[in-house]
Order: C-alpha cells, then structure tokens, then sequence
C-alpha cells in the first residue's frame, strides 16, 4: 500500500462532509435559516475526524518523517503550505462553533459569521485535498526507504486504534444524506 493511501481514503469522507457545509451555505444565502444541528455535527466532525484523526495522522506521522528529509525547495514549500492550511483550518472551526453557539443563543449577528466561515471552508478543503492528493502525496514515498513506508503505516493503524473512525463515518453520511433531502 502506498503511504498516502489511507489519507486519501479519509479525504474521501471529509469531502461528504464538505459538500453537505456547501449546501448549508448556499441555503443560507438562498435566504434559509441556519440548520444548527447540522451545523454542530459538522464542526464536530471536522473537529475530530478531520482534524484530530486526519491532520493528527498527516502532521503528527507522515510531515514528522518528511520534515527531516532533504525535501527539494517547492516540496518543502508546499508542506509548510499545507500546515498553515491546517491551521487555517482549525481557526475557523473555531469561529464557526463560537458563531453557531452564539447564534443558538439568539444572536443574529453571528449568521454573518456563519457565512463567511461557511465560505472559506468550502473553499479551502477541496483546494487543500487536492494539493495533498495531486501534489504532495504522490512525492512523499520518493523521501522514504521502503521500511520506512511500512513503519509509517504501521504508526497510522495505532493512530486509528485509539480513534472513532466509525462513529464520524456515521455522522458523515447522516449529514451527507440530509444535505441531499429537499429543504423544508
């Protein structure tokens, strides 16, 4: 298996929940109101599945082994890309949860919030995802032995076994599915 094999697969649950953030967006600018359990089940699982779990494994295993490698200049420089993305990424979570809490609480000025963390998520994850899948996966196995590779692997599946990979592939598509209805 290749070392970005599993993340690759992980971007594939992240982008359901991605797309059901963009439906969210485009009804509220459709004039909807805010479906905030929807809402709150995809802060959290970006939270937890695509931030702690995803990122944790991308961070955490697999730049920790690169980020000591000669990487050439452009590989090096997308890495550093990628984690501000991250971060980037976990700071309007943030703002996202304070302005659905705050909404939650009757504050209206908090939809403003919600649309513009709406707008930079959906934009930022596909672009995000596809600079790891089509950029900088393909080349991370050039900068690992082949021992290396499966030591990598094998720090992903003792990652895993401490997460709840089943509960947010539930969430996933429970948010997916409802994205998908009709609005009522």
């Amino acid at each position: 298996m290749q070392v970005y094999g599993p993340l690759m697969v992980e971007h594939r649950v992240v982008e359901r929940v991605i797309r059901a953030l963009q439906v969210q967006y485009e009804r509220m600018v459709a004039g909807e109101r805010v479906d905030l359990a929807t809402l709150e089940e995809c802060i959290d699982f970006l939270r937890v599945y695509g931030d702690r779990t995803h990122h944790g494994k991308e961070e955490d295993i697999l730049f920790r082994w690169l980020s000591n490698r000669p990487l050439t200049l452009a590989h090096r420089a997308v890495l550093e890309e990628l984690f501000e993305e991250h971060d980037l990424s976990r700071r309007v979570l943030g703002d996202l949860a304070e302005a659905g809490r705050l909404h939650r609480e009757g504050d209206a000025s908090s939809t403003a919030v919600i649309l513009s963390s709406l707008e930079t998520l959906v934009a930022l994850y596909p672009r995000h995802i596809e600079k790891e899948d089509r950029v900088f996966f393909p080349v991370a196995p050039a900068y690992l032995r082949e021992n290396e590779v499966e030591a990598v692997l094998a720090e992903f599946r003792e990652f895993d076994r401490l997460m709840i990979h089943e509960k947010y592939r539930a969430v996933a598509k429970d948010v997916s599915a409802r994205a998908a209805r009709p609005a009522p």
